[in-house]
């Protein structure tokens, strides 16, 4: 516990230093059409952030706690994390083309299927078994981890928004680790969610400074490639992340068909994400953020419970955030369309 807080504290110091515009480090986020913000804003966080969780590796490996216990699939997400962080630091610094980004992110994705064998090979059906993915297992899965990665940083737009989904998200596969015994997996997602924490605090409405690139983009790869490793070692199935971390996937997914459908370019800057449509509709940034804080707060909630009950009360839980979901973002789209009515009024 002790190590945890020094790593929050790490966090919360290197943030208060790098929200300064005249940081060496300091690269600006300058507004722009997809942005919910009107001034240039740091967007080095993500440095503060893996800078502390880096510290408690280190410290970890002196006092020999559980993050010191190497193993072959740890270091494999690590070596394939740090490509991920080098290409989002590079992105933040002077821009990367997309097919350039999405390559290094499928290289990654290739190297934690291959290289630490973590496949998603079947997804279980509550009543119905396991529906096997057969041959079509490894590219699934690449997919789903490359999804997992970019929506992260689709859904890093308003203040307080990915650093709270990565303290809420984290902190719930942490204890689900630690519940079912896996120490190392646990300690990993609780220094995630410790650094996570010291940087949010300077990130919440109205924000000081943003994670960039490399904070959303590696946290959402990591968030993915710790589902996996959980599913494989039988700490949960694959509905316990996807339940914790539906407030993004939802957003995000149903966002990208719904823009597909209506054959916009899926790849261009865009303001219609759900989270996005609150802000504008008048919201604002502090009330739609803690409305998706209590929204992850009953996810994290439903997927603890989802461990502990039988096959029915499972297809209930997911059946019944199917339907919240449903009626969430027909609330959104009604929020929307009543605040462009009393704009177009005035």
């Amino acid at each position: 516990m002790g190590l945890l807080w020094l790593v929050f504290l790490s966090a919360f110091g290197l943030t208060k230093l790098l929200c300064s515009p005249a940081s060496r480090l300091a690269l600006l986020d300058h507004p722009n059409p997809r942005s919910l913000h009107t001034e240039p804003i740091p967007r080095t966080g993500g440095l503060a952030i893996f800078g502390s969780v880096i510290l408690g590796l280190v410290l970890s490996l002196v006092l020999e706690w559980p993050g010191g216990q190497a193993t072959g699939t740890g270091l494999w997400i690590l070596g394939m994390t740090l490509i991920v962080v080098g290409v989002s630091f590079w992105d933040d610094r002077v821009g990367v083309s997309t097919i350039l980004r999405l390559g290094v992110h499928a290289l990654a994705a290739v190297g934690v299927v291959w290289g630490a064998g973590l496949t998603m090979t079947t997804v279980p059906i509550p009543f119905l078994g396991a529906l096997s993915l057969g041959w079509i297992a490894v590219p699934v899965t690449v997919v789903c981890l490359v999804w997992m990665t970019n929506l992260y940083n689709f859904m890093d737009g308003m203040d307080g928004f990915a650093g709270g989904m990565t303290v809420v998200g984290y902190s719930f596969l942490g204890y689900l680790a630690l519940k079912s015994g896996n120490q190392l997996i646990a300690f990993l997602c609780f220094l995630i969610a410790a650094a996570s924490g010291g940087f949010l605090y300077y990130n919440l409405p109205t924000a000081r400074i943003f994670m960039g690139d490399l904070g959303s983009v590696s946290l959402g790869f990591l968030a993915g490639a710790f589902a996996l490793w959980g599913i494989q070692e039988r700490l949960f199935d694959f509905w316990v992340p996807v339940l914790i971390f539906s407030p993004f996937i939802v957003d995000a997914t149903v966002t990208l068909f719904r823009r597909l459908l209506q054959g916009e370019k899926v790849w261009q800057a865009h303001r219609k994400h759900y989270y996005q449509q609150l802000v504008l509709a008048g919201w604002g940034h502090r009330k739609t953020v803690w409305a998706e804080y209590v929204l992850m707060m009953a996810c994290g909630m439903a997927a603890v419970m989802y461990g502990q009950v039988g096959e029915f009360w499972r297809l209930t839980i997911l059946l019944g955030w199917m339907v919240t979901y449903i009626v969430l973002t027909w609330g959104v789209s009604w929020v929307e369309r009543q605040g462009r009515g009393l704009r177009a009024e005035a």
